[in-house]
């Protein structure tokens, strides 16, 4: 499950589970609830930041609510398979794309974007990403709903 060269036990996994599921929990209450002191989940904390196992801490906004009512997935194709840092840089420079994956498949790329509305898209898309040096062409898909938004579950649940 883990990296061979990592020492990672139980106790994180159940740090890690709860801060998962929420991250506003203190660690107070999860020391109470794992049976051990803050201070061991904060070393605990910070020993899996050291190793890369928390990437970072992130705040998830609803978007819908700020008024971004369009999510779109973007299929994209590259020229070239070489050029996919480049390509990836200039989507990183476009501030509606929240998401990119270097695919295997029939697309080279798969990017997440969140706009205001279609109109907004249609802009995104032709004055944006059409742009950038390295894109051959691109398919988008609408996204209707989000069923599913969830962390994976890292320990089972003791009966």
């Amino acid at each position: 499950m883990l990296s061979k060269n990592i020492e990672f036990d139980k106790l994180d996994l159940q740090i890690l589970s709860i801060l998962m599921d929420d991250a506003k929990v203190p660690y107070t209450k999860i020391g109470e609830a794992l049976f051990v002191s803050p201070g061991t989940v904060h070393v605990r904390m910070k020993k899996m930041e050291s190793l890369g196992i928390i990437k970072r801490h992130q705040l998830i906004a609803n978007y819908e609510k700020l008024g971004f009512d369009v999510t779109a997935f973007l299929g994209v194709y590259l020229q070239s398979s070489s050029m996919y840092i480049e390509v990836l840089n200039g989507l990183r420079q476009i501030p509606e794309v929240v998401g990119a994956h270097y695919t295997t498949g029939v697309y080279s790329m798969f990017a997440k974007i969140v706009c205001r509305d279609t109109n907004h898209l249609k802009e995104v898309l032709h004055d944006k990403i059409q742009q950038i040096k390295g894109i051959q062409r691109t398919e988008t898909f609408i996204s209707l709903e989000e069923g599913i938004n969830r962390p994976i579950k890292l320990i089972e649940e003791e009966l």
